[in-house]
């Protein structure tokens, strides 16, 4: 059978990337900052990536034979990985739930949006924000609200000690401070 009427399957439908990562049911919540850097995503996706593959990907098109054409292949390849990416932040852009952190009234208690620091069973002090699954960026600091360390930071004040399950087992940790940023 001709490759062309194939189809391909390399991470085909993987408008789950993340999918997985929010447990059935939950709501999608996110901070008003991690919406608005997912729909800039979205919009630089639309409006710059893709024409310019469109256009590469035209122009190696009328350069004849395509099945050994390689900017014309990777350039399929591309697309198709910026069209699934784009469908997935439709769908997630779709279902978000912003939260304003700077709304919470209760700032003695950790909730999401919170910036807390803790006391670590060596003494380290580090330094977390709750924040949206999508959103989330250990080397920023920030961590998803559904994270083993935030679930067990949740409704906790100053002071508080938790225990948070980890990949060495469960550690003991110490909260010094919270925090909430006003936008």
């Amino acid at each position: 059978m001709s490759k062309a009427f194939t189809k391909e399957t390399d991470e085909e439908d993987d408008d789950h990337e993340a999918a997985d990562a929010l447990p059935a049911g939950a709501k999608n919540y996110i901070t008003r900052q991690g919406f608005e850097r997912l729909q800039e995503e979205l919009r630089h996706l639309k409006r710059v990536e893709r024409p310019k593959v469109v256009e590469t990907v035209s122009w190696a098109a009328g350069n004849g034979d395509r099945s050994e054409n390689g900017d014309y292949i990777y350039g399929k390849k591309r697309l198709r990985e910026i069209d699934r990416r784009m469908r997935f932040l439709g769908k997630r852009l779709e279902i978000a739930e912003v939260v304003d952190p700077a709304r919470q009234k209760n700032r003695d208690k950790v909730f999401f949006g919170a910036t807390v620091t803790y006391a670590n069973g060596a003494g380290e002090e580090k330094t977390i924000r709750i924040v949206g699954v999508d959103e989330a960026d250990f080397e920023r600091g920030e961590v998803s609200w559904i994270s083993p360390i935030a679930r067990a930071l949740l409704k906790s004040e100053v002071g508080d000690t938790v225990e948070v399950k980890t990949p060495t087992g469960p550690e003991t940790i110490e909260i010094l401070k919270i925090e909430y940023q006003d936008a």
